[in-house]
């Protein structure tokens, strides 16, 4: 059954979301959803998930699906075990104990997690996400509403979350600003914004199918402006020949000439919403080749290896991403080259009197006390940026501000207009070197995209962490991956980056899930045997290409061509049935031996 949103309108006060806005969401499509800051996109996915009232319109089909809801902001109580956290999602489900149990600990195991005893409040951000999202996928909806899932994961993380979207057969809406999880999960692309006509545009296909769609479509509207303005400026003319020619004519083309004015009017002003930063960061025009210079840079912290032997040259025009997993030491190799930390070992030759900006992601260079003006102004209502003077109003339109919000607390700000605010404090000083560490946290797609070309045009060096893929690729000349235990390169791609991780990964394979903390090693004292050892290391080869076999016939189902095809279909919906039966049925048998070889026989496994 689809889902049908019937002339939705949702306000909050005096300020207005979306209204009358109409689409459709038929069963198994994985929709990406975009649309600039404040748009409606998360409570467009709280309406869908019954979480939210509408003003108006209505939602038709939603009540009868399963539907699955991932916030940005996990809500996930510290004192359960992961096992207890989504043992709790199927506590009303019609499933039988040893069932649940099962579900639960093949979900875990996919997401990543090998001991399913550890409590939630021992996770990181990224691992707290990841039980989030198992807690959704859990339920087995017929609906999966996700709501930015990239945010706390780092690299690794948002490439696992790739190949599980990339895998699942259920149906979900994707709210997020990374363009390349978009161009690679997706099958339709819905963006809401008020420019467009009916509040929305959306187009079959990847990202960048949308982005030729859309430009197409932007073509179309600018020829349809300049026909309807030729029109209004002959139906000035003719109003203005005054009284005596206008009595000749029928009164109808007043009224139409009315209507022609201001439907020129509209189509305008909806073809020029959605504003872009203007202004750019500012360079000190300093000549020398050699910013910094780092031989032989060492750093080690809490006794952990960061990184090794790095030796790198910044230089006017070059831009270095810094890449790797949480906990590698991105930011403390940022916070290395700025001086706030001293190496261990190596050296970091500094021209003189260099002049650097930094953008530090938890954004506490910001006085949250002061108003938005006094931020954007310290000293009075002019502001001098490099040659020339411009009004705090100005200043605060070139970073998509309205003047009404300068009298606003910079604390009550979202968090992409508190990134804006940072952005334009480091725009008001000319620097030599940027430091960003996590720009893009926060922004919208088109405000990343303005913050790619203000990095690309920068004539200084850059300094880059970000989880954002694309613009790795597109702004950075040099990476330098950090791979933990104190491994760190240089690369001069994501791409070589990512392939070499992945052998580093292959070489130290992940152990599959266990239910305890136990150690994986020999026989217990419970009579585990040597043949059930091998049968253990034999499941643990087997389930992997077991469950690339069920991932590999999901994508046969989605092909196109196979639409009419519905002998073939019936065929792989058994063949899918039986792939899966044997996925877990490997899981269970691989429990039954976990719990055996630890000693927990009897808490309700699949063997019970």
């Amino acid at each position: 059954m689809h889902i049908r949103a019937l002339a939705l309108g949702k306000s909050f006060g005096s300020r207005t979301l979306f209204e009358n806005l109409s689409f459709s969401f038929h069963p198994g499509e994985h929709i990406g959803l975009i649309g600039p800051n404040g748009s409606g996109k998360s409570t467009l996915l709280r309406i869908l998930a019954r979480l939210e009232e509408l003003d108006s319109g209505s939602v038709d089909g939603n009540q009868t699906l399963r539907i699955a809801y991932l916030p940005q902001e996990d809500q996930l109580a510290p004192e359960p075990t992961l096992e207890e956290c989504l043992l709790a999602v199927l506590a009303e489900s019609s499933l039988q104990e040893h069932e649940q149990l099962t579900r639960v600990r093949v979900m875990l195991g996919k997401v990543g997690f090998t001991d399913f005893s550890q409590r939630t409040g021992a996770l990181s951000g990224g691992w707290r996400k990841r039980l989030a999202i198992a807690r959704e996928l859990v339920k087995e909806p017929d609906l999966l509403l996700l709501d930015e899932p990239s945010n706390h994961l780092d690299l690794a993380g948002i490439l696992w979350l790739e190949r599980l979207l990339q895998k699942t057969g259920t149906g979900f809406m994707l709210v997020s600003h990374d363009r390349y999880l978009l161009e690679s999960v997706t099958d339709r692309i819905i963006e809401i914004n008020p420019k467009y006509p009916e509040g929305y545009l959306s187009f079959p296909g990847c990202y960048s199918d949308f982005l030729e769609q859309r430009l197409a479509w932007f073509e179309m509207q600018e020829k349809r402006e300049q026909a309807l303005s030729s029109q209004v400026r002959l139906e000035v003319a003719w109003l203005r020949r005054g009284p005596q020619a206008r009595r000749t004519k029928a009164k109808g083309r007043i009224q139409t000439a009315h209507e022609k004015i201001n439907s020129l009017s509209d189509l305008r002003s909806r073809n020029r919403q959605g504003g872009r930063m203007e202004a750019d960061f500012a360079a000190t025009r300093r000549k020398t080749n050699d910013l910094i210079v780092t031989q032989g840079l060492n750093k080690s912290l809490g006794g952990n290896s960061l990184f090794c032997k790095l030796d790198f040259t910044l230089s006017p025009g070059t831009c270095l991403g810094v890449v790797g997993n949480n906990g590698t030491g991105k930011t403390t190799l940022i916070r290395t080259l700025v001086g706030d930390i001293e190496p261990d070992a190596g050296t970091i030759k500094r021209a003189q009197e260099l002049k650097v900006a930094w953008f530090d992601q938890r954004r506490e260079q910001l006085d949250r006390s002061l108003t938005l003006q006094q931020a954007l102004s310290p000293n009075g209502d002019l502001i001098r940026i490099g040659d020339r003077t411009v009004h705090v109003v100005s200043w605060a339109q070139d970073f998509l501000f309205r003047a009404d919000q300068l009298d606003q607390p910079v604390g009550s700000l979202s968090g992409g207009e508190q990134a804006r605010v940072l952005m334009a404090t480091l725009m008001r000083q000319p620097a030599d070197l940027l430091f960003l560490d996590e720009p893009t946290n926060d922004l919208d797609i088109d405000s990343i995209e303005v913050l790619e070309e203000k990095l690309a045009a920068f004539p200084g060096a850059v300094v880059l962490i970000t989880h954002d893929r694309a613009m790795l690729d597109r702004i950075c000349t040099t990476i330098v991956g950090l791979h933990g235990g104190g491994e760190s390169r240089l690369y001069a791609s994501l791409d070589q980056w990512e392939a070499a991780e992945e052998r580093l990964v292959e070489k130290a394979p992940a152990p599959l899930p266990r239910s305890s903390s136990s150690p994986a090693a020999a026989p217990s004292a419970s009579g585990f045997s040597r043949e059930e050892q091998r049968e253990l290391e034999r499941l643990a080869r087997l389930i992997p290409k077991a469950e690339e076999i069920v991932a590999g016939l999901h994508a046969q189902q989605e092909d196109p061509a196979l639409c009419n095809d519905h002998k073939r279909l019936h065929e792989l919906y058994s063949q899918i049935a039986d792939a899966q039966a044997e996925v877990d049925r490997l899981y269970g048998r691989w429990m039954e031996l976990e719990e055996k070889r630890n000693g927990k026989q009897g808490t309700g496994g699949p063997g019970d």
